[in-house]
């Protein structure tokens, strides 16, 4: 399964970049973006609301004013906070185009499809919005990326039958999840015949730091390779894989991420045995399975401005680790200074509304206050 233009099947995410505080570190991801494409690879991903915005405009600056524009494909989306009427589409996109300096978009994707926002798509006809965009040479492919059920999934496969691609949430320990249901995902995709971009592959770091008994599992048959590589290669293993995305922070994720996919070599069988040992442990200790993705922060998905993947990140540790330190963190860099504590959760919705994981997200919330505010 190959992308046009895709020169190898593993592409730079950029929701996660390397950062000097608030801003994203220009010259360590200038150096990044020359590694990627020194090594031959070519696809890069962002969306308008990674990183608060800076997503798109540190691409710009490291990758789309200093490359030619037949080096490099840029996915980028359409997000669902971002338009509440037909009209708001295209100066949206405009702007896209003008930030990033792109001139066109590689691909185009509708951004997190689900039951929830499915008919705002369809009611400002987004979805043909961007096939005339299409026909106008702004946008050379267009799919979707989705975070619902299989039969939505279906539902919008065959609503929408000009759909050249998916991006869906698909790594080793989501694979039989009853909310993510990457399997029963994969499935549809390929009985509709639609190439798959994988996010997630990692799980936002949840499979590279592996609890002890995880590590021991590949350490025995490991060698040199890194724990991250296992999970990109699971995702790779898959026929209808198109291309694997991951978000790298800083140029040691990019120089192991390279490592682990130039070369590309099928699991064997033992290393799917491992996997499979190392998902049940995993399955056995998830306590929040928070990735981070950070959604429920953005564009004022919380009033109260919690920061939720902070939170649950320090109940995770303080559960499973026994940090009691967490505590101290809790209180002095977790809340304050404009950051919500678990306890001023108003209970409103938007960040359930918007969590890729379909997670509780406030009754978790009572959980982490009852935790760190008793």
């Amino acid at each position: 399964m190959e992308f046009v233009g895709a020169k190898k099947r593993f592409g730079f995410g950029c929701m996660r970049l390397p950062m000097k505080g608030e801003e994203v570190d220009i010259e360590q991801f200038k150096a990044m973006v020359d590694r990627f494409i020194e090594e031959g690879y070519n696809y890069f991903d962002t969306a308008h609301g990674y990183i608060g915005g800076l997503s798109e405009k540190a691409l710009k600056v490291a990758l789309t004013s200093r490359y030619p524009r037949d080096k490099y494909l840029l996915a980028n989306k359409l997000s669902p906070s971002y338009f509440k009427k037909e009209e708001d589409i295209i100066p949206l996109f405009l702007s896209q185009l003008e930030i990033t300096g792109a001139g066109y978009f590689d691909y185009y994707l509708m951004h997190a499809q689900s039951r929830r926002n499915f008919s705002q798509y369809r009611e400002c006809r987004a979805y043909e919005t961007a096939f005339e965009l299409k026909r106008r040479g702004l946008i050379k492919h267009v799919g979707i990326s989705f975070h619902d059920t299989e039969e939505m999934l279906e539902e919008i496969l065959s609503t929408y039958p000009e759909i050249e691609f998916v991006q869906i949430q698909f790594n080793y320990l989501d694979y039989y999840s009853p909310s993510v249901q990457s399997k029963k995902l994969y499935e549809v995709c390929v009985k509709h015949n639609k190439p798959i971009i994988v996010m997630e592959p990692v799980k936002g770091g949840q499979l590279v730091n592996l609890p002890d008994g995880a590590k021991r599992i590949f350490d025995e048959i490991r060698g040199e390779k890194s724990y991250a590589s296992y999970a990109i290669r699971f995702a790779l293993h898959f026929p209808q894989i198109a291309m694997v995305l991951s978000g790298m922070s800083d140029f040691s994720q990019m120089e192991d991420n390279i490592s682990s996919t130039k070369d590309y070599v099928d699991l064997s069988e033992d290393e799917m045995k491992a996997i499979e040992g190392v998902r049940d442990i995993l399955a056995s200790q998830q306590i929040i399975p928070c990735t981070k993705c950070r959604y429920c922060v953005t564009d004022n998905a919380c009033p109260m401005n919690i920061q939720i993947p902070d939170l649950f990140a320090a109940y995770n540790d303080k559960k499973s680790l026994d940090q009691w330190a967490t505590n101290s963190y809790y209180n002095t860099h977790l809340t304050g200074n404009g950051k919500g504590l678990a306890s001023e959760c108003i209970g409103c919705g938007g960040c359930e509304a918007v969590c890729p994981q379909k997670l509780p997200i406030r009754e978790w919330l009572i959980e982490v206050k009852n935790e760190f505010e008793q």
